[in-house]
């Protein structure tokens, strides 16, 4: 019996292997599920099983315990977004508040970005929100440059550090935890990070610049 529980962002600590088996969606680490993308957990119970039970006889071993199975949906259904409707009209971003975005443009001084996500609110529509350049790292700000830590399609796990103007939320990945959590190489591969400052092609083995979030 399958059941919906609350929608996983990229990164995600989910669950441990000793209680959970890895369904589509999530991958191990160190005995750990992690989440692989963007959308809602669900929770597979293996049915009990039916009929009289053999009596045993003897001192036997006990048979391993069926573990219920964990995956994310790679696309968040209509029903999902339904369940939390009422609270997302009047979701807004906040100070403080963690968001997911994608990366629209990059300028020299900062990137723009539209709001997808609040918290674990999927929003009905976009909030244009800013990194700029001075937000981007906590150390070594004058080193940041926003075409190594951003490009355009690329979604980023951030918190608003500000309410900006009228049109703009300023945002800041100037945490280990805050930064680039899914990325698209040149040829149009999902890349994995393998360092703070750095994704890869498993197609092409290619490297680019990012600012990573840590991944777990």
């Amino acid at each position: 019996m399958a059941q919906t529980m609350s929608i996983a962002v990229p990164g995600q600590l989910i669950g441990s292997t000793s209680e959970y088996l890895p369904g589509p969606g999530i991958h191990v680490h160190n005995s750990n599920l992690y989440a692989s993308i963007l959308g809602p957990i669900s929770k597979t119970t293996p049915p009990k099983p039916t009929g009289p039970q053999k009596r045993l006889t003897k001192i036997t071993p006990a048979a391993p315990v069926a573990l219920p199975t964990l995956s994310i949906e790679r696309n968040i259904s209509a029903s999902a977004i339904e369940e939390g409707k009422k609270g997302k009209a009047e979701i807004l971003p906040e100070v403080n508040s963690t968001v997911l975005c994608r990366v629209t443009r990059i300028a020299p001084r900062q990137a723009t970005v539209a709001i997808l996500v609040v918290g674990e609110t999927v929003l009905d529509g976009e909030w244009q929100g800013v990194i700029r350049v001075q937000d981007v790292r906590a150390t070594e700000k004058d080193k940041v440059k926003i075409f190594e830590s951003f490009r355009p399609g690329d979604i980023v796990r951030a918190v608003v550090i500000s309410l900006g103007d009228q049109s703009n939320y300023y945002l800041s990945t100037a945490t280990n935890n805050l930064g680039v959590i899914m990325a698209t190489s040149e040829a149009g591969n999902a890349m994995y990070p393998v360092s703070w400052k750095e994704y890869k092609d498993p197609e092409t083995g290619a490297s680019e610049s990012r600012k990573v979030a840590k991944p777990f």
